[in-house]
């Protein structure tokens, strides 16, 4: 079974600085009903962070230092959540130097064309035996990350690990170990109470 949720990391100024743009742009309290159906009274929609330019650029940067921890070949994750780190991501690690290969996978295949459900990949590349991480902004239940490492593992990747903006810390982490897979985190929603 894999570990648990992974936190624990110093706090760089970029990230204290995302945790601020993230409480004014993306994080409400009161009381909220989540895609997951459950209540909650924290809620993240962080597509007004990610969306951002400088946001962008903190999200990518963050996940950009744990992404070559972990030493994947492939960066993906569920549209739409997403999609707007991922191409952030992808864009800030070639400024760096250091290219981040990427790919969304759709919620269902497209009804045209190719029919893909992983979409980002040039021809003749492929996940099979790839070292996969997939991404998402939030985490809950872990539902969508699930159905993201489902569609990656059945185009032949091997997926151990997910990463996420903020971990709300309501089952996700257990979820994923279940499925074998560790939870890494840049915030948790306790950070944001």
């Amino acid at each position: 079974m894999a570990a648990a949720a992974t936190h624990a990391r110093e706090t760089s100024d970029g990230e204290s600085e995302l945790r601020e743009i993230i409480r004014v742009r993306s994080f409400r309290l009161g009381r909220f009903t989540l895609s997951s159906g459950r209540e909650s009274d924290l809620y993240f929609n962080l597509k007004p962070t990610m969306m951002d330019a400088r946001g962008a650029r903190l999200c990518a940067e963050a996940f950009l230092a744990r992404v070559l921890e972990e030493k994947v070949d492939y960066v993906g994750g569920l549209e739409m959540g997403a999609v707007p780190v991922i191409s952030a991501l992808a864009a800030v690690s070639d400024v760096k130097g250091v290219p981040v290969r990427t790919f969304f996978v759709r919620k269902e295949a497209k009804g045209h064309g190719t029919r893909e459900v992983i979409e980002g990949l040039g021809p003749g590349e492929s996940l099979t035996g790839k070292r996969v991480l997939i991404v998402d902004d939030v985490a809950t239940t872990g539902g969508s990350v699930v159905k993201a490492v489902e569609a990656a593992r059945a185009a032949g990747a091997v997926v151990e690990a997910a990463l996420v903006i903020v971990d709300r810390q309501e089952g996700a982490s257990e979820a994923l170990a279940d499925a074998g897979l560790r939870l890494i985190s840049v915030f948790t929603g306790a950070e944001f109470r």
